[in-house]
């Protein structure tokens, strides 16, 4: 649309133009004036409606989003949370407002497990681009009201059935056709793992090898927040994660293992060796697709020896379960009566344990997320280590946020800045790699994760 107002633009110059070579009056004067100020404001407003971004999520990882879009309202220039307490979305807005960012963000309430609220929501506000930051339970219904309303789409991680631990790409996959058709652009997994750890893939695949054969994705957490137990996201998803079977792909097959069966120590950067744990991952799925000469793709993860003696016990006594059981209570506004409820005991666990959001403070430590890839460049074998260290201070200190949450919201920033620019917008559905990693990388570097190279150092990593 601002193409052909544009065009129109054009024409009455060169109209003006002839006619300003000809005797002129103050009517036709004045009606070139009016007519190019329409077209001025009408290519104004359709840039200004392009740039309209709406946030589902109201959690950690929304907050560093939600800041980083604050911080760049030259992008940015209409920007909506939503939430399924509204209040949550009101906090965000002004612990922004407090650190002295002066963005008009504008907040609403939605269920975004009902597709029909989501309808509403996006039909009233317009959105050229939804950030879904909720649970990955609600990517599809998300997506069918991008689908509804013509909204483009991007998410951190990939869809699972809330009555199944298991995620994989395929649901979203199946929904390519249908984006094409409408002319809509969806990305998926555009947080740090997945997300920034397929930019490096890419990074490296279109700079410094020929041929990609060895993936090792390695993810080290070490931090302390000073809790006996606390997870750094959203528990529920976190333990479902954590408790499910190993999964990497070697020589064109996917190898199951127990949970946690496989590990190892790893040597972070400015950490030291870790004891790491082969996990499956959904990123594997769409890079070894993407990047077929890869032979072997794993990804690692540090836990504490404290955090996984928790993790048994919770496992062990049915904490973890996320089948539904029933359960009598007492009624809260009468405790001598009781009603049968049914809980999900994973759910009720998350609503004691300690808010992820709260863990900043008092977070010390960094993070240290990378990929350590081998492979062929000029014939030669070649190994290279691209990777990020976060500071939980830092992040707390800028967004009130502990660094897990800000290594996943910044890329999501980033990934819906890339497609506003126009940088990363094809209709379809597309993981992170299958576009121009450069700018990205680029911006990583201005926005809060500057990333470092290592390369041909010896691969300590077993096979």
């Amino acid at each position: 649309m601002a193409k052909i107002y544009r065009l129109e633009r054009d024409r009455l110059d060169n109209i003006e133009q002839r006619h300003s070579e000809q005797k002129s009056d103050i009517f036709t004067d004045y009606w070139f004036k009016q007519k190019k100020e329409s077209i001025n404001k009408n290519i104004i407003e359709e840039r200004r409606k392009m740039n309209r971004v709406l946030m589902i999520g109201a959690g950690g990882v929304a907050t560093v989003a939600a800041f980083k879009i604050a911080q760049n309202a030259d992008v940015f220039s209409e920007f909506m949370i939503a939430s399924r307490r509204k209040e949550k979305c009101d906090d965000i807005v002004k612990a922004i407002h407090a650190k002295g960012y002066t963005m008009d963000i504008k907040t609403a309430q939605v269920d975004a497990d009902e597709v029909d609220q989501l309808k509403t929501l996006f039909s009233d506000y317009q959105p050229d681009l939804v950030i879904n930051l909720a649970l990955p339970y609600q990517d599809l219904t998300i997506m069918e009201a991008c689908l509804a309303c013509g909204c483009n789409y991007l998410d951190t991680a990939n869809y699972e059935p809330k009555d199944e631990a298991h995620f994989e790409y395929s649901w979203q996959w199946a929904y390519k056709k249908r984006f094409e058709d409408a002319g809509l652009t969806a990305i998926l997994g555009c947080g740090f793992d997945p997300g920034v750890s397929g930019i490096y893939t890419a990074y490296a695949a279109k700079h410094h090898f020929d041929e990609m054969t060895h993936l090792d994705i390695v993810d080290c957490n070490a931090g302390d927040h000073h809790k006996a137990f606390a997870t750094n996201f959203n528990p529920e998803i976190n333990i479902r994660e954590i408790t499910q079977k190993g999964l990497y792909y070697k020589d064109g097959e996917w190898i199951e293992t127990e949970p946690l069966e496989i590990h190892q120590p790893i040597t972070y950067p400015n950490i030291g060796p870790r004891e790491s744990y082969l996990m499956h991952h959904e990123e594997l799925e769409s890079l070894v697709k993407n990047y077929p000469t890869i032979r072997q793709a794993r990804f690692w993860m540090t836990f504490g020896e404290q955090y996984l003696k928790y993790l048994d016990v919770i496992q062990n006594i049915g904490m973890s379960r996320i089948d539904e059981i029933t359960y009598e209570a007492p009624l809260a506004d009468d405790p001598t009566k009781t009603a049968r409820v049914k809980i999900v005991p994973l759910q009720f666990l998350k609503a004691v344990l300690p808010n992820p959001q709260d863990l900043g403070e008092n977070y010390e430590g960094e993070t240290s997320i990378g990929c350590r890839i081998r492979g062929l460049k000029d014939g030669k074998e070649r190994t290279y280590y691209v990777y990020n260290n976060c500071s939980h201070q830092a992040a707390y200190k800028e967004t009130g946020m502990q660094g897990v949450s800000y290594t996943t919201g910044v890329p999501a920033m980033i990934g819906a800045m890339m497609f506003l620019k126009g940088l990363w917008k094809k209709p379809g559905v597309w993981n992170v790699e299958d576009f121009d990693p450069d700018p990205f990388m680029e911006q990583l570097n201005i926005q809060g994760l500057p990333w470092h190279e290592v390369f041909d150092e010896e691969n300590e990593i077993k096979d």
